[in-house]
């Protein structure tokens, strides 16, 4: 009877997935997440202690959890080689190995996304010592491939790249494949899965990019459509490297006296509500970053200084807890707390409120037959090359941090759409946010849906 103990955590937020592999009474995790509480109750409910810990690379989307589960456990970490990190820690190369048990966990170098990039090939030898599975990292996803781009130049990082899956290819079809990310992540494209896990054999004869057999076709597709990167990625990177983070910021209930003065002295307030609460009603100059989607994060520090002082709101408090806690696990070091009572409490306490006008895809559609809007088109790049309003303004909501580029071009009211009401949520707050006054927020619905309103719409550039 096999004892491998294997679970796939995830960072829903993220969509990077970690992972518990134990036998017996020890246990290896693999690229832990900033909250660690779950490894934690996975080795209290199984009863096992955790050993050790192993990371891919430096991730450059998330801190890493390592420093404080090696705190709370007393586990070992073991860092690739060439990581170049500034913190105690056992290097690992290519062909080192972790043992727990009768599970033996092997590093195999696969350099692409970041040079000191590691997957760890795992045998459970009470069964036969051919690899079971593979933790891909960042280096091959189910349906795509890692981006290239984010430590070295894109070719050099694609040509690596290309190497490293002829590595992983060298495994046998069944061997399973458990990457380092899931659908919605930016360490990859467009053609990544949501599903948690694949083989080798499925990668080999499916995968796109994967399967490509020259390497010049390689460099070229996995380099032609790359993603802006987001600006706090480089942070992250260096954040991971040392000194080691071991204890999450302390989170303070604020009075909205306080939050008041804090705002005066330059803080940013970002608000988890969903949008409609938002627009209904909201405190002056904050941002609304929506818990009720994901990449909560992520959009957050697209248009959020990481190194400013950060006050979060939310529906609850303790909605706006773990709106923190999404904002600390993308290297938000200055939270200076949460609005106690949230907008309820501002307003109680007489301070100025705001709304903003909200409408629907129907009633946008109805104002654009008027002539009655200037429509601002929130979305990224591919989602307006694939559709969108003759004569709409295509700005995406991560460039308005400094207001409407170029200013208003007529006196219209300007409604500002995406595709679901999220991200143009966060455009009017920054627009507004900015003195741009007369925005009106599409808060149900977005672009695509106008062509079943009557609106045409055309595609290209």
């Amino acid at each position: 009877m096999t004892r491998m103990f294997f679970r796939q955590v995830l960072h829903e937020d993220l969509g990077c997935a970690s992972y518990v592999i134990a036998d017996g009474e020890e246990a290896v995790v693999i690229d832990p997440k900033w909250e660690i509480e779950e490894y934690l109750a996975l080795a209290e409910e199984h009863g096992f202690k955790i050993k050790h810990v192993l990371e891919t690379h430096n991730h450059a989307d998330h801190v890493s959890g390592k420093g404080r589960l090696a705190g709370a456990t007393g586990a070992t970490i073991h860092v690739p080689a060439k990581a170049e990190v500034d913190f105690e820690h056992e290097p690992i190369s290519g062909g080192d190995s972790v043992r727990v048990g009768d599970v033996v966990v092997t590093a195999l170098e696969t350099p692409g996304h970041r040079p000191e990039h590691t997957a760890y090939i795992v045998a459970d030898a009470s069964r036969t010592d051919e690899p079971w599975l593979v933790v891909t990292g960042d280096s091959l996803f189910v349906g795509d491939l890692a981006r290239p781009d984010l430590a070295v130049e894109p070719e050099e990082g694609a040509r690596a790249l290309f190497e490293s899956v002829r590595s992983l290819f060298e495994l046998d079809d069944f061997a399973e494949v458990w990457p380092g990310h899931i659908g919605g992540s930016l360490c990859g494209g467009a053609g990544m899965s949501e599903k948690p896990g694949t083989t080798i054999g499925f990668e080999r004869r499916f995968n796109r990019l994967a399967k490509l057999g020259d390497e010049n076709d390689f460099v070229h597709e996995l380099t032609a459509n790359l993603a802006p990167q987001p600006p706090n990625f480089k942070r992250i990177v260096e954040l991971n490297r040392g000194p080691l983070l071991t204890e999450s910021e302390p989170l303070e209930a604020l009075a909205p006296a306080r939050v008041k003065e804090l705002l005066e002295e330059g803080a940013t307030l970002v608000d988890g509500r969903s949008p409609r609460e938002f627009d209904g009603l909201h405190i002056p100059g904050s941002i609304n970053v929506t818990t009720t989607r994901a990449a909560v994060g992520t959009r957050a520090a697209w248009v959020v200084d990481p190194e400013s002082e950060v006050v979060v709101t939310a529906a609850a408090d303790e909605e706006a807890r773990s709106a923190a806690l999404l904002l600390e696990a993308v290297g938000f070091r200055r939270l200076a707390g949460f609005l106690s009572g949230g907008v309820a409490a501002w307003q109680q306490a007489g301070f100025e409120t705001a709304s903003t006008p909200a409408i629907d895809v129907h009633e946008l559609a109805e104002r654009l037959r008027r002539d009655e809007v200037s429509l601002l088109d929130v979305r990224d790049d591919d989602e307006w090359e694939e559709g969108h309003v003759a004569d709409s303004v295509h700005v995406p909501y991560h460039d308005l941090g400094g207001g409407l580029p170029g200013g208003r071009s007529n006196g219209k009211p300007l409604a500002v759409a995406c595709s679901v009401g999220n991200r143009s949520s966060i455009a009017a707050s920054l627009l507004k946010r900015s003195g741009v006054e007369d925005v009106i927020h599409v808060a149900d619905g977005g672009v695509a849906d106008l062509a079943g309103e009557g609106i045409p719409l055309i595609e290209g550039k």
